[in-house]
């Protein structure tokens, strides 16, 4: 007997953005969204995918060691053909049934993605978002930092991608062919000089 469809949790997108929208990293005045999380329900992947009237969690996660970036190249083995080819800085997925808060499923998609002796602090930046493009109408970022601080990292679903710290030169050299999330965490961290610390939704 197969599996059924993958459940992931989306919350109503008028429920979650209250009528707002942004594009980009929003670092400040999170946390009514944050507040909303809990109002949402598992669906089935396929139909979430396909249904702008909700939108999906994704804890989202920079990878940094001083100052490199863990930088992934996605093949064309993955499951989401909207993504292949690109280039990734983030490191995350769909909250599933099990994982009780973004932050426990950040955990989880840390230790199925990535091969690492160590488990980091994540610290959390902020929400991402971008209604315009495809990929991005459907889920909302919620991005997260931390630091390999010289510890090994590697990722483990080689067929499916490619990953390695790399410095901001060689970052800058793939910008046009990131992912729009990717590309917007990127910007929002060259602009983050000051920002104040935001509360964390774990």
């Amino acid at each position: 007997m197969s599996a059924g469809p993958e459940l992931v949790y989306a919350v109503p997108r008028d429920v979650l953005m209250g009528g707002s929208t942004w594009r980009g990293v929003r670092t400040a005045n999170t946390s009514e969204i944050v507040a909303r999380f809990d109002r949402g329900a598992f669906y089935e992947r396929p139909a979430a995918e396909a249904d702008t009237s909700i939108k999906q969690i994704i804890p989202y996660l920079v990878l940094r060691d001083a100052d490199r970036i863990f930088l992934m190249k996605r093949t064309r083995a993955g499951g989401d053909a909207r993504l292949h080819d690109h280039f990734s800085i983030g490191v995350g997925g769909h909250m599933n049934p099990g994982d009780g808060s973004v932050l426990q499923c950040l955990h989880r998609e840390w230790r199925e993605e990535l091969a690492a002796d160590f488990v980091p602090g994540f610290d959390f930046l902020g929400l991402l978002n971008d209604d315009e493009v495809e990929v991005g109408r459907h889920h909302l970022g919620v991005v997260y930092l931390a630091d390999a601080a010289g510890r090994q990292v590697s990722v483990r679903e080689t067929h499916k991608l490619a990953g390695a710290f790399e410095p901001l030169a060689s970052l800058l050299a793939v910008y046009d062919r990131m992912e729009t999330w990717s590309q917007l965490v990127f910007d929002a961290l060259n602009d983050r000089t000051n920002a104040s610390p935001s509360e964390s939704p774990a």
